[in-house]
């Protein structure tokens, strides 16, 4: 019988430290403080996902509550991957009211393409009006 997760926008259930964990080790994040991560907490909507209490996957969303939707940090720690985690928590994200009038989401990813296809998620389709300005 699969356990049953607990998906919260609650920040102060969340477990900054299980995030900075697995964050500081990701592509993505490499190197991140744990006080740059509580400030992405701090001025972010985050997703928790639990599992008797444990933390064990997170996402957030940088977002204007009207138009615009930024995806980011979006994980499942890897001990708990292939049980649909990752599917309940895009799904709780893509149906949350607080977003539901914001019509253009982003994100980017390397190595999931399949979750987010399948809540909608295409590559670019005019990549030429799309810019970024990296500081790495």
């Amino acid at each position: 019988m699969e356990s049953i997760i607990k998906i919260s926008k609650d920040k102060s259930k969340l477990q900054v430290e299980v995030i900075h964990d697995f964050l500081k080790t990701t592509y993505w994040a490499k190197g991140r403080t744990i006080s740059e991560v509580q400030k992405t907490v701090d001025s972010s909507l985050c997703f928790g996902v639990y599992l008797d209490d444990k933390q064990i996957g997170f996402a957030r969303i940088v977002t204007d509550y009207v138009v615009f939707v930024y995806l980011m940090d979006v994980f499942i720690l890897p001990e708990f991957h292939g049980k649909g985690y990752s599917k309940q928590l895009m799904a709780s994200i893509i149906n949350d009211p607080l977003l539901k009038t914001c019509k253009v989401w982003m994100l980017k990813t390397s190595d999931a393409h399949g979750l987010y296809k399948q809540f909608g998620f295409t590559e670019l389709k005019h990549p030429e009006k799309v810019m970024e300005r990296l500081l790495l």
